[in-house]
């Protein structure tokens, strides 16, 4: 009977997660833990010739990573893994046999007939080689033949099936399965990496078990919790329930469980993955993760525009991540052409001159109530993409998505009138208005399309004369930050830094270039007064 392996590659694929630094500890703790859970091989980090250091899991060479390996292995393998185009092999000691065993290489279809040679090296200098494929979905049957006849010389200690972008369906596995089988030196294993896109990793992983019982040697890769970039990956522990119950193999489980209750809870303060909608939609175009990430943070996108642009900026591209090509063809999508000269003439008429109160939807609107009321007796009252309680508006500012479909069905929302971006599908009302998204967007900034700031610039546009903000207050880690909880959104502690530091500064550019505003004040407490107070 052939016999399959697990890879835990926990602190390599969720490193991407912690900015690849787990801090020694941790990576201690979690190599005792899956060695004592009988885990054949444990991945450790990152080969690079940059970034690595002290609590990273990033290496230089063996000698650099000697310092994470235990001198008792017992019966556990280490692996690291090298990027074809970030590491140069020739940095790469003869295996000293006191470090990891072996290497994996991973490389882009372009780059297969120069990782050849890499995997080559990696032997030369004695160590066990993964081939990795990156997106083998993206090789016809030709080239992936190809590919393993000139591999075959090299007798390599695997050769994996990577399903980078989550995008397998077990015919898809099946078929690339029985490709490799027929074609690879039968000394090599098959290995087995996926991600959780289309929620089957576990599913493709016991599958993949099944296809190689009793044929082929294997090795499957798993993660703790299913620890990795975007969706994730197939968990540990239930690939080893699964090998325990239904193949007969010994790890030891309660270990595993131990190992989730000790690390887990204080990574997940840290940082966040699993299945969602935009993650499917990467699976199904086979796109980098980070697009989904970059994209998923604009404020007023939905489903089907991630869709959109992932089509729209081609196959190649959205394997890899080019986050200028997002962002031009996020607004070009947006910015659907409207002549809004009539509207925008209309509402200067309204405007110009007078003094305006914003209220944004964050809690100080619902706390402070009294307080904006007294402020705005006088001036103009325009709310932010929600209805506030007990303070009547005047005219409801639109540009987020979500929100109008949460709000149209309103008959307070209904009978105000409303000011909308273009970017929006609606039923124009006659007491409503249509402003052009190119008015009002700048580029530079993942949270460019942020509605309090798309006002603000149009309330300069109009010949505003003074704006008192309410209900702008930034962001904290999950701690109330809307007056609504209806429109609370799950954030990271580095979440919230990034968007706070990302309005401190448009809000900069905006008082930096304004034309027509004299006074922007806050009458609500504010992450954000600093910044206005430094721009008087």
């Amino acid at each position: 009977m052939k016999r399959a392996q697990i890879l835990d590659c926990t602190l390599r694929d969720g490193a991407y997660l912690v900015d690849k630094h787990f801090g020694d500890t941790v990576v201690k703790g979690m190599i005792s833990g899956l060695m004592e859970s009988h885990i054949d091989w444990i991945e450790i980090g990152f080969l690079q010739t940059d970034e690595f250091g002290e609590g990273k899991n990033i290496f230089a060479n063996a000698a650099d990573a000697a310092r994470c390996i235990p001198r008792d292995k017992r019966n556990t393998l280490f692996t690291v893994l090298a990027d074809y185009s970030r590491y140069d092999v020739e940095w790469l000691e003869d295996n000293p046999g006191n470090s990891f065993d072996a290497v994996r290489v991973c490389f882009f279809k372009k780059e297969r007939e120069d990782a050849v040679r890499f995997c080559q090296r990696v032997v030369e200098k004695g160590y066990k080689c993964f081939v990795q494929p990156v997106d083998i979905l993206g090789y016809s049957d030709s080239e992936l033949i190809d590919l393993i006849e000139k591999i075959n010389p090299l007798d390599p200690y695997c050769f994996s099936i990577v399903d980078t972008f989550g995008s397998m369906y077990e015919d898809d596995l099946e078929r690339v399965f029985h490709l490799i089988d027929h074609n690879l030196i039968y000394t090599a294993k098959i290995g087995f990496h996926s991600h959780n896109n289309l929620q089957m990793s576990s599913a493709l992983s016991q599958s993949f078990l099944r296809m190689t019982y009793s044929r082929r040697e294997s090795v499957v890769d798993t993660t703790v919790s299913g620890m990795g970039r975007g969706a994730g990956n197939t968990p540990t522990e239930l690939i080893v329930q699964y090998m325990i119950q239904k193949l007969g193999y010994s790890y030891n489980l309660d270990a595993v469980l131990d190992l989730i209750d000790t690390y887990m809870p204080g990574i997940c303060a840290r940082c966040s993955w699993g299945y969602t909608t935009p993650y499917f939609i990467a699976g199904c175009y086979s796109a980098h993760v980070n697009n989904i990430t970059y994209l998923s943070n604009k404020n007023g996108i939905v489903s089907k525009d991630i869709r959109y642009i992932l089509n729209k900026i081609g196959s190649q591209p959205r394997k890899r991540y080019d986050y200028d090509l997002l962002e031009t063809t996020y607004a070009d999508y947006l910015s659907a052409d409207v002549d809004d000269e009539d509207a925008f003439a209309q509402l200067a008429s309204v405007f110009s001159g007078r003094k305006v109160m914003v209220i944004a939807p964050g809690s100080s609107a619902l706390h402070c109530a009294k307080e904006i009321q007294a402020a705005g007796q006088d001036a103009l009252v325009v709310s932010i993409n929600h209805i506030p309680k007990e303070i009547a508006v005047d005219y409801v500012f639109i540009s987020n998505r979500h929100r109008y479909n949460y709000w149209k069905e309103d008959t307070v929302f209904a009978g105000i009138p409303k000011i909308f971006t273009s970017n929006l599908a609606f039923a124009k009302g006659e007491q409503d208005y249509v402003i052009s998204y190119k008015r009002l967007l700048k580029c530079g900034w993942e949270n460019m399309d942020n509605s309090a700031i798309l006002l603000l610039r149009l309330l300069d546009k109009l010949g505003v004369h003074g704006v008192g903000i309410a209900g702008f207050d930034g962001y904290d880690v999950n701690s109330g930050n809307y007056a609504q909880k209806d429109m609370e959104r799950q954030l990271s502690a580095a979440d919230a830094i990034k968007i706070n530091k990302e309005l401190a500064d448009m809000l900069a550019d905006i008082l930096a270039e304004k034309e027509h505003i004299e006074r922007i004040y806050f009458v609500t407490p504010s992450r954000f007064e600093s910044v206005v107070n430094n721009a008087l």
